[in-house]
């Protein structure tokens, strides 16, 4: 109790989350008095990112600043434009579905709101819509970049839940799928009801032309995640091969990525892996103490005593995490959820972990959207100077329509494990 109270004090004044765990476990060790847990400390820190999968993590987000630099976001546009821009609500379609692509890229919620804000909205403005809507729109597709593959989440997941990196992210691409058709959904239905603009309609000619000239920024996403379905390729190497590719399309089919743009780009990318890798460090000690202090057990014995089966497990679990994801970022929510309610969900309800991951993944996610805290809102307020409340408000049907996705993945694994059966 000390410690959870200790934690709690120290996140309040601001103190980054993975600090905020080290700390803690500090406090935890210093009240126990045991000078063996201190010289394991270190030992721990490193086993947790003593492991082949976590290589992925810096290769996804290296991928994602070549591509942005290269260009190829705008492509990626262009490409959704030519399918789908000219029916009524086209760009809010494109948005979603170019959101759809650039997630297959990307890998983080975060990160692919700031880059498709910069984008689309100023585009969706021009043709007549509402920009607290567009901003609120683009929110809502970068939902799908720690979902559809690559996802720095689920590799982080996999690590902490011991399975198989490949298999997890294939397990992210029905989940994508269905989210994208349930926003298509909301989108037809409030297009009828507010009578959204269409974009202008092009010829056979020109959106072959756009076929044509963007369809090889395809390149980078099939070779990621084909690899990886083939079997060819493990996810490490599927992403290495994927970051060669986006540097060879940006320099050489786009012509907007530069070699004297590498070395900021390198930085960038080994800054936020620096982050991401000491959260999972953090994160595995915590985790070790979370079992030295037998803290899944009681916490088991009391969701015991109120879901007595799986479905009722899972439905609590929504609920939980989505409170959880309302201030708390989602690779730390799921550094420190995950250790506590994975083991309840596989040794007492017997649940699939990968099912498991996918739906604790996509709370976390939806957690981003949800006030107080909201921060995918507070990032496209930051690009496009949009007010973060009303634009939750605007877009609550698709918070709703989430939701509902979330219950069905719960309710049907087949769902998410579709593709690995």
């Amino acid at each position: 109790m000390l410690t959870s109270i200790f934690f709690l004090a120290v996140m309040m004044v601001g103190v980054p989350i993975g600090l905020c765990l080290c700390l803690s476990g500090i406090f935890y060790i210093y009240n126990t008095g045991s000078t063996v847990l201190l010289q394991s400390f270190p030992s721990q820190m490193f086993g947790g990112v003593d492991s082949y999968g976590l290589i992925a993590i810096p290769l996804f987000i290296l991928i994602g600043e070549v591509m942005n630099s290269g260009g190829i976001t705008r492509r990626l546009v262009d490409l959704s434009m030519a399918f789908v821009g000219s029916i009524k609500g086209g760009l809010a379609y494109v948005n979603i579905l170019a959101n759809m692509l650039v997630s297959s890229i990307i890998g983080s919620a975060t990160a692919q709101v700031a880059i498709m804000s910069q984008v689309m909205v100023p585009e969706m403005e021009k043709q007549g819509y509402d920009k607290t809507f567009a901003a609120g729109l683009t929110v809502y597709g970068g939902m799908l970049g720690p979902i559809i593959p690559p996802s720095v989440m689920f590799v982080v997941y996999s690590v902490l839940a011991q399975v198989a990196v490949g298999d997890m992210l294939v397990a992210g691409i029905l989940p994508g799928v269905l989210l994208t058709l349930l926003f298509f959904a909301v989108i037809a239905c409030m297009g009828v009801i507010y009578n959204y603009p269409r974009s202008p309609r092009r010829s056979l000619r020109e959106r072959a032309k756009t076929v044509l000239v963007s369809s090889p920024t395809l390149l980078i996403p099939l070779v990621i995640v084909g690899s990886i379905l083939t079997g060819f390729a493990n996810p490490t190497e599927a992403a290495a091969v994927g970051a060669v590719s986006a540097v060879l399309v940006g320099r050489y089919v786009t012509r907007e990525f530069k070699y004297a743009d590498l070395g900021a780009i390198m930085l960038r990318s080994g800054i936020y892996s620096a982050i991401v890798l000491f959260l999972v460090a953090a994160a595995a000690v915590f985790s070790w103490l979370l079992i030295y202090g037998k803290v899944p057990q009681m916490v088991a014995a009391w969701v015991q005593t109120v879901a007595h089966d799986p479905i009722t497990f899972l439905l609590l679990v929504n609920v939980i995490l989505l409170v959880i994801g309302t201030v708390i970022d989602g690779i730390p929510g799921l550094i420190m959820t995950a250790p506590i309610l994975l083991p309840i969900a596989t040794e007492i309800y017997h649940i699939d972990p990968r099912h498991f991951g996918v739906v604790i993944v996509i709370n976390l996610v939806l957690g981003l959207m949800t006030p107080p805290v909201g921060l995918s809102f507070f990032v496209a307020s930051a690009v496009t100077g949009a007010k973060p409340g009303p634009m939750f408000i605007v877009t609550l049907p698709f918070f709703i329509i989430s939701c509902v996705a979330l219950v069905m993945l719960s309710l049907f694994p087949s769902l998410s494990l579709g593709l690995l059966n």
